[in-house]
């Protein structure tokens, strides 16, 4: 069926055909045939195309904006909600923002501005002008009146916010209250006081979120530090802001730095750009754990035996450590740890640090033991303390991974990073070189005399 559609786009280029499929598919045609987004967009109707373009990667828009007739481009700007506009508008150079400005029609022109002026990944740049709002001393058949006429320039009709003279947010209240009460009733008459939660303008996107998490709503009022009703910020913004973080995270705890855009439409050199700095970094970090196998590699031509578990330990307190990060920048992200807590995270951590060694270091002793007595490998004479030497060692290292793991995140978010920064390979390396450290200590100290 999609072949059948890309021969109608690549034969006829038909505008009822683009004009008559879903978003969904517009977007997949546009991954598809980059090549063809600009004549697929002359094609589109304004309505159609402002809904493809908002969920269009930046590269692409930008393509689109720059490559489109000024007339067509103009209307596309202007039809966009101000959220959708700001969102591409923020990631432009400052003199393409400018250029683009003078497109806009006076009163999107103000609202562009007043919402690029917040600061950046606060409710300002995600509110939108676009809701209901009536006086308090109206009567209910002025509200119905008012929505009528003014409801099809709402994003959200289901809630009717209510404000004094003053502009002040006093309540809101759901349509079909004014819609069930006797057109003569007084909006004051239905008022209890108890509108739901606001955000402030100045509230960050994750504050945003979890206020949104703990309601029911498709909308909520964004008010300034005078409770003056500025805007309201909708549901599928926060979704596509939940979307974008979470895209962020991922790619950050995997050790390099966020994409902001879909895999396939990255070039090769912005890929190849955004990989080489932690892998560098990774790479330098790792250099010092030659450096520390060069301080004891008398130790380790003593007693080559020693060298066959460096993996077996290092690996253990690198896991456990990417778990104590991976868990506590989640709990981060959720609310559910606040920076006051680092105290709690690291008594929980360390008990759960010296449990998990623990089994790991009998797992480890259990495997010497079994693999002498069946001869599998001969550990020689000493195997006993050979055993301990892994057993402590792994209590040791995991306790360090899990302590590191957990404490990473508290001191990045401290000097006000982003604790996503703390990621597996990151971890991974501090405990590598530590790791080695308190391997080769403990061995010093348990076999010197016998094997070394």
């Amino acid at each position: 069926m999609f072949n059948h559609h890309k021969d109608c786009l690549e034969n006829h280029f038909d505008e009822n055909f683009l004009n008559n499929q879903t978003i969904s598919f517009l977007v997949k045609l546009i991954q598809d045939h980059p090549d063809k987004v600009v004549d697929i967009f002359i094609l589109l109707k304004i309505n159609r195309g402002t809904s493809v373009f908002k969920v269009l990667d930046f590269p692409i828009k930008k393509k689109i904006i720059e490559s489109l007739p000024s007339i067509k481009m103009m209307e596309l700007l202007n039809k966009l909600s101000v959220d959708d506009r700001v969102s591409f508008l923020e990631n432009l150079p400052k003199n393409s923002l400018k250029d683009l400005i003078k497109y806009l029609n006076p009163e999107e022109k103000r609202n562009t501005l007043v919402s690029l002026g917040y600061p950046e990944n606060s409710v300002g740049r995600l509110m939108i002008p676009y809701y209901l709002a009536v006086q308090d001393t109206w009567s209910v058949q002025e509200v119905l009146d008012y929505i009528r006429k003014e409801g099809k320039n709402s994003d959200v009709i289901e809630i009717v916010y209510i404000v004094n003279q003053k502009g002040k947010l006093v309540d809101d209240i759901k349509i079909q209250e004014f819609l069930l009460v006797d057109p003569a009733t007084k909006v004051v008459d239905l008022m209890d006081g108890r509108y739901t939660a606001v955000l402030s303008v100045t509230d960050t996107e994750e504050e945003a979120t979890k206020i949104f998490s703990m309601n029911n709503r498709v909308s909520l009022p964004v008010i300034d530090d005078q409770k003056i009703l500025l805007g309201i910020v909708t549901i599928d913004d926060i979704l596509w802001v939940v979307n974008e973080n979470y895209r962020e995270d991922i790619q950050k705890i995997g050790g390099m730095e966020a994409l902001n855009q879909s895999y396939l439409n990255v070039p090769l050199s912005k890929l190849i750009k955004k990989r080489a700095g932690w892998l560098t970094l990774l790479f330098i970090g790792e250099m010092l754990t030659t450096t520390v196998m060069q301080y004891f590699s008398s130790a380790i031509e003593k007693a080559v035996v020693l060298a066959l578990f460096i993996p077996l330990v290092v690996s253990s307190g690198g896991n456990s450590g990417s778990q104590a990060a991976s868990l506590i920048i989640q709990a981060m992200a959720l609310g559910e740890v606040k920076m006051k807590d680092w105290w709690i995270v690291m008594r929980r951590e360390i008990i759960c640090g010296f449990f998990l060694g623990s089994i790991l270091g009998l797992t480890g002793f259990i495997r010497v033991l079994t693999w002498h007595n069946i001869n599998l490998f001969n550990y020689g004479p000493h195997w006993i303390l050979i055993g301990i030497t892994i057993f402590l060692s792994l209590i040791g290292v995991v306790l360090w991974g899990t302590f590191s793991g957990s404490m990473l995140p508290f001191i990045i978010k401290k000097f006000k990073g982003d604790p996503a920064s703390s990621s597996a390979p990151f971890v991974a390396t501090l405990v590598d070189v530590f790791g080695l450290i308190i391997y080769f200590s403990i061995s010093y100290i348990l076999l010197q005399g016998t094997l070394l």
